[in-house]
């Protein structure tokens, strides 16, 4: 078990109660439940259009766990506290991941999205080590629902 304090439990329940907020809520489902990431940015900007609510939910569920991963990455909540409970990072980051380098080289910034891929990196460690072969069983299901998404999306 981790060294979690007090104040870290806290810290972790009141990014529990930022999590219920009703419209956060909504973004995260939809972005669970129909974000299908766009192979670049250009194709993401005709796809999520600039004031599009989609847009909208995508910039706040990405900033809500960057944000999450930023303060896990700093020592501000023990790792494993925040790995036993927070598994929605990973499904984040897993849909993230493969357009962080197209918006990395567009931004010229080598930064976007770092605190969400260390935090993830960490955890993609804690949970094999955990229950080895579990990462790659998740992504092998993760990759065929989003086949199904893209697959829905298309129609």
């Amino acid at each position: 078990m981790g060294n979690a304090t007090h104040e870290q439990a806290n810290l972790m329940l009141r990014l529990y109660e930022i999590r219920r907020e009703e419209k956060l809520r909504k973004a995260r489902a939809w972005f669970v439940d129909h974000y299908v990431p766009a192979a670049a940015p250009e194709e993401f900007m005709v796809k999520y259009p600039p004031g599009s609510e989609e847009n909208a939910y995508i910039r706040m569920v990405a900033s809500y766990w960057e944000m999450c991963a930023s303060l896990v990455n700093r020592g501000l909540i023990d790792d494993e506290l925040f790995f036993e409970n927070n598994g929605e990072i990973w499904v984040v980051w897993e849909k993230t991941r493969g357009v962080a380098p197209a918006w990395r080289a567009l931004f010229g910034n080598p930064h976007i999205f770092a605190n969400l891929e260390s935090c993830v990196k960490r955890l993609d460690a804690w949970r094999e080590a955990k229950a080895p072969g579990t990462t790659a069983k998740m992504r092998q299901m993760f990759a065929q629902r989003a086949q199904m998404l893209a697959q829905a999306a298309n129609k």
